[in-house]
């Protein structure tokens, strides 16, 4: 993906990533500020259309928005103007869908999600943990193939995150759906990635991969109870190492360009440096 700016310049974002994703599968992404990991997931939503390559899908190319795809965003992006049910039952209503059948989808929907005694509270009235909840109540109301998921839990207090963390594995081993989770917490990608994906510094890349046993376990598991296992820890500090040479890398990067812009002071610039302290 190639981004054209006003000045005739470009910024690449990503460039030679591809890979096969496995139906049923959970993956997780994550990579220093910068690397494209939301612009990866735009092209898969169909946002954004590839300067080079494509998306394909059950043997079809992406090529804009559609109801196979889910996206749930950091914040939940609800009708603020709706109740609970009727957020979770737009997209069965907008296919047609009788009332009856969205009736007892959304039901089912909110018991699965643990909402099943808020569906006639205002979204406003409810904590973010739980406008989360509904987010993914709607997205799954359509049915799609595939849940994208944009930084879903960053905004949530520790103790509600490790909840949210719980109800993603539960949703994804219920449901059989594809997850592709983007995430900036090095734990949060160890712990809910099957396929882990750390991409590199701009322009965006697939750096290393790693398959992990980690989200099968916390299915069945208390999430902290997972993080003693063997292999958690090392594997995470691992990334983490991996994650901080890149971010000082960039920070290298950003200091050189700040020395360059000030290597060559004005006439005036070196007047004032040689005035008295006292002025």
């Amino acid at each position: 993906m190639r981004f054209d700016l006003k000045n005739g310049s470009s910024v690449q974002a990503l460039k030679d990533v591809s890979l096969n994703i496995d139906e049923g599968q959970i993956i997780t992404v994550l990579g220093p500020s910068g690397c494209g990991k939301t612009t990866l997931l735009n092209i898969v939503a169909g946002f954004l259309a590839p300067t080079e390559g494509k998306v394909v899908l059950n043997e079809q190319v992406v090529q804009g928005p559609g109801a196979e795809r889910g996206m749930v965003f950091q914040q939940g992006a609800l009708f603020e103007w709706m109740n609970v049910r009727s957020n979770v039952a737009f997209g069965p209503r907008m296919k047609g869908m009788s009332k009856a059948e969205q009736e007892e989808k959304v039901k089912h929907l909110l018991e699965i999600v643990g909402l099943a005694d808020f569906e006639d509270k205002a979204v406003y009235e409810l904590s973010g943990g739980m406008q989360q909840r509904v987010a993914l109540a709607r997205c799954l109301a359509n049915d799609p193939d595939v849940i994208l998921m944009d930084e879903p839990l960053g905004a949530l207090d520790a103790l509600t995150r490790e909840k949210m963390q719980g109800l993603v594995l539960k949703l994804w081993k219920e449901t059989g759906k594809t997850i592709i989770l983007i995430t900036h917490s090095v734990e949060e990608a160890v712990l809910l990635g099957e396929r882990l994906l750390v991409l590199a510094p701009r322009p965006g890349r697939i750096h290393k991969e790693y398959e992990l046993p980690f989200a099968e376990m916390g299915v069945n598991m208390d999430l902290r109870e997972v993080k003693k296992a063997d292999g958690y820890t090392e594997t995470r500090d691992e990334i983490l190492s991996i994650i901080w040479e890149m971010e000082e890398e960039i920070m290298g990067r950003a200091e050189d360009n700040c020395c360059l812009l000030y290597t060559s002071p004005s006439p005036r610039d070196a007047t004032l440096s040689r005035m008295p302290s006292s002025a």
